[in-house]
Protein backbone atom coordinates (compact mmCIF):
# COMPACT_ATOMS: atom_id res chain seq x y z
CA UNK A 1 0.00 0.00 0.00
CA UNK A 2 1.19 3.64 -1.07
CA UNK A 3 2.33 5.91 2.15
CA UNK A 4 0.97 9.53 1.67
CA UNK A 5 3.08 12.48 2.00
CA UNK A 6 2.32 12.74 6.29
CA UNK A 7 2.48 9.16 6.48
CA UNK A 8 5.65 9.06 5.19
CA UNK A 9 6.52 12.65 7.17
CA UNK A 10 5.60 10.70 9.95
CA UNK A 11 7.70 7.68 9.54
CA UNK A 12 10.43 9.58 9.39
CA UNK A 13 10.13 11.55 12.53
CA UNK A 14 9.36 8.74 14.34
CA UNK A 15 13.01 7.07 12.73
CA UNK A 16 14.85 9.98 14.01
CA UNK A 17 13.73 9.77 17.20
CA UNK A 18 14.50 5.84 17.75
CA UNK A 19 17.74 4.77 19.63
CA UNK A 20 20.69 3.25 17.92
CA UNK A 21 19.40 -0.25 18.73
CA UNK A 22 16.46 0.42 17.58
CA UNK A 23 17.18 2.41 14.19
CA UNK A 24 19.50 -0.51 13.23
CA UNK A 25 16.81 -3.08 14.44
CA UNK A 26 14.21 -1.17 12.34
CA UNK A 27 16.52 -1.43 9.33
CA UNK A 28 17.04 -4.97 9.28
CA UNK A 29 13.86 -5.59 9.58
CA UNK A 30 12.20 -4.14 6.84
CA UNK A 31 15.75 -4.38 4.35
CA UNK A 32 16.85 -7.41 5.51
CA UNK A 33 16.85 -8.73 1.61
CA UNK A 34 17.93 -6.18 0.22
CA UNK A 35 20.96 -5.87 2.85
CA UNK A 36 21.83 -9.79 2.27
CA UNK A 37 21.23 -9.76 -1.21
CA UNK A 38 23.98 -7.01 -1.39
CA UNK A 39 25.98 -8.92 0.82
CA UNK A 40 26.14 -11.77 -1.43
CA UNK A 41 26.52 -9.37 -4.07
CA UNK A 42 29.40 -8.36 -2.67
CA UNK A 43 31.13 -11.48 -1.53
CA UNK A 44 30.78 -12.96 -5.47
CA UNK A 45 32.25 -10.08 -6.52
CA UNK A 46 35.15 -9.84 -4.20
CA UNK A 47 35.69 -13.50 -4.61
CA UNK A 48 35.95 -13.34 -8.48
CA UNK A 49 38.41 -10.45 -8.07
CA UNK A 50 40.62 -11.84 -6.00
CA UNK A 51 40.63 -14.99 -8.15
CA UNK A 52 41.70 -13.07 -11.16
CA UNK A 53 44.46 -11.42 -8.85
CA UNK A 54 46.04 -14.76 -7.63
CA UNK A 55 45.42 -16.97 -10.22
CA UNK A 56 48.33 -18.96 -11.55
CA UNK A 57 48.80 -19.69 -15.77
CA UNK A 58 50.01 -23.33 -15.62
CA UNK A 59 52.91 -22.95 -18.34
CA UNK A 60 52.99 -26.64 -17.99
CA UNK A 61 52.37 -29.81 -16.09
CA UNK A 62 54.12 -32.50 -14.38
CA UNK A 63 53.31 -35.46 -12.93
CA UNK A 64 55.81 -37.44 -10.47
CA UNK A 65 54.85 -41.58 -10.66
CA UNK A 66 56.69 -43.58 -8.86
CA UNK A 67 59.08 -40.98 -8.09
CA UNK A 68 59.80 -38.51 -4.78
CA UNK A 69 62.01 -35.43 -4.96
CA UNK A 70 63.07 -33.46 -2.60
CA UNK A 71 62.42 -29.85 -1.89
CA UNK A 72 65.59 -28.63 -3.51
CA UNK A 73 64.69 -30.34 -6.88
CA UNK A 74 61.15 -29.56 -6.49
CA UNK A 75 61.80 -25.96 -6.59
CA UNK A 76 64.28 -26.39 -9.71
CA UNK A 77 61.56 -28.22 -11.85
CA UNK A 78 59.09 -25.63 -11.14
CA UNK A 79 60.35 -22.10 -10.07
CA UNK A 80 63.72 -23.31 -11.54
CA UNK A 81 61.93 -23.73 -15.32
CA UNK A 82 59.75 -20.12 -14.46
CA UNK A 83 62.67 -18.26 -14.05
CA UNK A 84 64.67 -20.01 -16.95
CA UNK A 85 61.71 -19.12 -19.30
CA UNK A 86 61.22 -15.16 -17.67
CA UNK A 87 58.00 -15.91 -16.72
CA UNK A 88 56.71 -14.53 -13.54
CA UNK A 89 56.94 -16.52 -10.43
CA UNK A 90 53.62 -14.96 -9.05
CA UNK A 91 51.70 -15.13 -11.96
CA UNK A 92 52.89 -18.46 -13.55
CA UNK A 93 53.11 -21.80 -12.29
CA UNK A 94 54.66 -25.39 -13.24
CA UNK A 95 51.89 -27.35 -12.00
CA UNK A 96 52.88 -30.78 -10.06
CA UNK A 97 50.82 -33.83 -9.70
CA UNK A 98 52.68 -35.30 -6.70
CA UNK A 99 52.48 -38.66 -5.32
CA UNK A 100 51.14 -40.73 -8.30
CA UNK A 101 51.95 -44.80 -8.29
CA UNK A 102 51.59 -46.84 -10.94
CA UNK A 103 51.85 -50.98 -11.02
CA UNK A 104 50.70 -53.99 -12.46
CA UNK A 105 52.07 -56.01 -9.35
CA UNK A 106 50.70 -53.35 -6.67
CA UNK A 107 50.17 -55.51 -3.43
CA UNK A 108 47.36 -55.71 -1.94
CA UNK A 109 48.21 -52.79 0.80
CA UNK A 110 48.81 -50.19 -2.15
CA UNK A 111 46.23 -51.81 -4.83
CA UNK A 112 43.68 -48.98 -4.08
CA UNK A 113 46.43 -46.27 -3.96
CA UNK A 114 47.79 -47.61 -7.53
CA UNK A 115 44.05 -47.62 -8.47
CA UNK A 116 43.19 -44.33 -7.49
CA UNK A 117 46.54 -42.85 -9.03
CA UNK A 118 45.67 -44.46 -12.50
CA UNK A 119 42.04 -42.56 -12.16
CA UNK A 120 43.84 -39.73 -10.99
CA UNK A 121 46.00 -39.85 -13.83
CA UNK A 122 43.54 -40.88 -16.78
CA UNK A 123 41.28 -38.04 -15.51
CA UNK A 124 44.08 -35.52 -16.11
CA UNK A 125 44.97 -36.59 -19.25
CA UNK A 126 41.14 -37.00 -20.45
CA UNK A 127 40.78 -33.44 -19.65
CA UNK A 128 44.64 -32.79 -21.57
CA UNK A 129 45.46 -30.75 -18.26
CA UNK A 130 48.44 -33.50 -17.84
CA UNK A 131 51.96 -32.32 -20.50
CA UNK A 132 55.22 -33.90 -18.68
CA UNK A 133 55.68 -37.19 -16.90
CA UNK A 134 58.37 -38.23 -14.68
CA UNK A 135 58.95 -41.36 -13.88
CA UNK A 136 60.83 -45.14 -12.82
CA UNK A 137 61.13 -48.15 -15.34
CA UNK A 138 57.95 -49.81 -13.84
CA UNK A 139 55.56 -46.53 -14.33
CA UNK A 140 57.71 -46.21 -17.86
CA UNK A 141 56.80 -49.49 -19.77
CA UNK A 142 53.00 -49.15 -18.19
CA UNK A 143 52.95 -45.98 -19.76
CA UNK A 144 54.16 -46.55 -23.32
CA UNK A 145 52.55 -50.28 -23.11
CA UNK A 146 49.13 -47.90 -23.13
CA UNK A 147 50.67 -45.49 -25.14
CA UNK A 148 50.17 -42.59 -23.35
CA UNK A 149 53.80 -41.13 -24.62
CA UNK A 150 54.24 -39.18 -27.33
CA UNK A 151 56.63 -40.25 -30.10
CA UNK A 152 59.79 -38.06 -30.06
CA UNK A 153 61.26 -37.55 -33.35
CA UNK A 154 63.89 -34.77 -34.67
CA UNK A 155 61.17 -32.34 -36.62
CA UNK A 156 59.64 -32.00 -32.56
CA UNK A 157 62.63 -29.84 -32.01
CA UNK A 158 62.72 -28.24 -35.38
CA UNK A 159 62.57 -24.67 -34.27
CA UNK A 160 65.12 -25.70 -31.10
CA UNK A 161 68.10 -26.23 -33.31
CA UNK A 162 70.76 -28.37 -31.48
CA UNK A 163 68.00 -29.84 -28.44
CA UNK A 164 67.86 -33.04 -30.35
CA UNK A 165 71.58 -33.38 -30.96
CA UNK A 166 72.03 -32.54 -27.46
CA UNK A 167 69.65 -35.40 -26.27
CA UNK A 168 70.00 -37.97 -28.79
CA UNK A 169 72.55 -40.46 -26.03
CA UNK A 170 69.59 -40.19 -23.58
CA UNK A 171 66.55 -41.30 -25.87
CA UNK A 172 64.97 -44.32 -24.31
CA UNK A 173 62.70 -46.55 -27.10
CA UNK A 174 59.73 -48.91 -25.77
CA UNK A 175 57.07 -50.49 -26.89
CA UNK A 176 53.52 -49.65 -27.47
CA UNK A 177 50.70 -51.79 -28.05
CA UNK A 178 48.53 -50.79 -30.86
CA UNK A 179 45.90 -53.74 -30.43
CA UNK A 180 45.55 -56.15 -28.24
CA UNK A 181 42.70 -59.22 -27.76
CA UNK A 182 43.79 -60.95 -24.65
CA UNK A 183 40.37 -59.90 -23.24
CA UNK A 184 38.62 -61.53 -26.42
CA UNK A 185 41.03 -64.56 -26.42
CA UNK A 186 40.30 -65.58 -22.70
CA UNK A 187 36.62 -65.22 -23.09
CA UNK A 188 36.75 -67.36 -26.27
CA UNK A 189 36.01 -64.95 -28.53
CA UNK A 190 39.14 -65.44 -30.65
CA UNK A 191 40.20 -68.47 -31.81
CA UNK A 192 44.05 -66.95 -30.54
CA UNK A 193 45.81 -64.15 -28.54
CA UNK A 194 47.24 -61.49 -30.86
CA UNK A 195 49.10 -58.38 -29.98
CA UNK A 196 50.00 -55.85 -32.43
CA UNK A 197 53.09 -54.20 -30.53
CA UNK A 198 55.53 -51.16 -32.30
CA UNK A 199 58.70 -49.78 -30.90
CA UNK A 200 58.92 -46.26 -30.43
CA UNK A 201 60.93 -43.45 -29.26
CA UNK A 202 59.20 -42.06 -26.16
CA UNK A 203 61.32 -41.12 -23.44
CA UNK A 204 64.36 -39.47 -22.27
CA UNK A 205 66.70 -40.65 -19.28
CA UNK A 206 67.21 -37.58 -17.81
CA UNK A 207 69.11 -39.47 -14.94
CA UNK A 208 72.56 -37.83 -15.04
CA UNK A 209 71.50 -34.23 -16.69
CA UNK A 210 72.39 -31.73 -14.03
CA UNK A 211 69.47 -31.48 -12.58
CA UNK A 212 68.92 -34.90 -11.14
CA UNK A 213 72.53 -35.81 -11.04
CA UNK A 214 72.79 -34.30 -7.86
CA UNK A 215 69.54 -35.75 -6.18
CA UNK A 216 71.25 -39.53 -6.05
CA UNK A 217 68.28 -41.17 -7.21
CA UNK A 218 68.40 -45.15 -6.66
CA UNK A 219 67.33 -46.52 -10.03
CA UNK A 220 66.86 -44.44 -13.55
CA UNK A 221 64.66 -41.87 -14.03
CA UNK A 222 62.74 -41.29 -16.97
CA UNK A 223 60.72 -38.42 -18.71
CA UNK A 224 58.03 -38.29 -21.55
CA UNK A 225 55.68 -35.95 -23.09
CA UNK A 226 52.19 -37.11 -22.56
CA UNK A 227 50.65 -37.65 -26.25
CA UNK A 228 47.78 -35.46 -26.14
CA UNK A 229 49.36 -32.37 -24.38
CA UNK A 230 47.38 -29.17 -24.80
CA UNK A 231 51.41 -27.11 -24.33
CA UNK A 232 53.63 -29.22 -26.54
CA UNK A 233 55.59 -25.71 -27.54
CA UNK A 234 55.94 -25.27 -23.60
CA UNK A 235 56.86 -29.07 -22.56
CA UNK A 236 59.71 -28.82 -25.58
CA UNK A 237 61.15 -25.51 -23.87
CA UNK A 238 60.58 -27.56 -20.66
CA UNK A 239 62.91 -30.34 -22.11
CA UNK A 240 65.48 -27.63 -23.32
CA UNK A 241 65.43 -26.54 -19.95
CA UNK A 242 66.89 -29.72 -18.52
CA UNK A 243 69.89 -29.56 -20.34
CA UNK A 244 70.70 -26.40 -18.16
CA UNK A 245 72.90 -26.92 -15.59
Amino acid sequence: MKLSEQEKAAHRAAFRNMGLAQKADHIFTYYKWRILLGLAALIILGSAITRQLTQKETLVSLALVNVSVGESLEADLTDGFLRHAGANVRRNEVYLYKDLYLSDDADILNHEYAYASRMKMMGAVSAAKLDLVLMNREAYDLLSRSGYLLELSEDLFADAPGTWESFAPFLQSNDVILSDNSIEYQLGEADQQIVDVKTAVNAIDVTDLPLFAKAGFPESVYLGVIANTSRLPGCLRYIGFLLTD
